[in-house]
């Protein structure tokens, strides 16, 4: 299990072969068993395998990264380089998934700082799942690559994809067969992460 945490990277660039669907179910089925609070698995996943919904996913969230961008004042050929690099990994992936949290079986509270808490909670859940996810992609020999930017385009996100109003876009992974080994990786070691009492 260590071998695998530690040999995952994170693959931009895929083969063009698609993946065949029961093993994107096995890898769904690792992260719905992800812990979660009160376990109550506030994770969603949409499976993109259509080449057209991916094109239109890229556009809408490239769109509103150009704005986001040149609204910031940065130099319009670096925003067009960024959302075309964008824009080339998601529909070069053969499946994408998006992943998203609801708050529908969470508890619920009058109080703003117990709503942050529970909400806090859910994300969190939805991220164990999606690092499952990941885990679990990695032992089929798949690539994948872990992408946050639906947090800054959720609307975008939801409208392309038709969502329940309760699903709430959280992250985009790409999935595939890795056209190479991706960039090595490095951390921190615990000692310079971790105090012990």
């Amino acid at each position: 299990m260590h071998e695998l945490i530690r040999s995952r990277r994170s693959i931009r660039r895929y083969e063009g072969r698609p993946v065949p669907a029961e093993i994107i179910e096995r890898v769904l089925l690792a992260a719905v068993w992800a812990p979660s609070a009160h376990n109550r698995q506030p994770w969603r996943f949409v499976v993109i395998t259509n080449d057209s919904i991916k094109s239109a996913l890229a556009s809408a969230m490239g769109e509103r990264l150009r704005a986001d961008r040149l609204a910031d004042g940065d130099p319009p050929t670096r925003v067009d380089a960024d959302v075309s690099r964008s824009r080339a990994r998601i529909t070069s992936s053969p499946a994408v998934i998006v992943l998203c949290l609801s708050m529908a079986n969470m508890d619920s509270y009058p109080d703003t700082r117990r709503k942050k808490a529970e909400y806090t909670m859910a994300a969190q859940s939805t991220a164990m799942a999606a690092q499952n996810l990941l885990l679990a992609a990695h032992a089929e020999g798949l690539g994948a690559c872990w992408m946050c930017a639906p947090l800054f385009c959720p609307d975008a996100v939801a409208a392309v994809l038709s969502l329940p109003a309760d699903w709430e876009p959280q992250a985009l992974i790409t999935l595939g067969y890795p056209a190479d080994d991706g960039k090595p990786a490095s951390r921190n070691l615990p000692g310079a992460v971790t105090i012990w009492r």
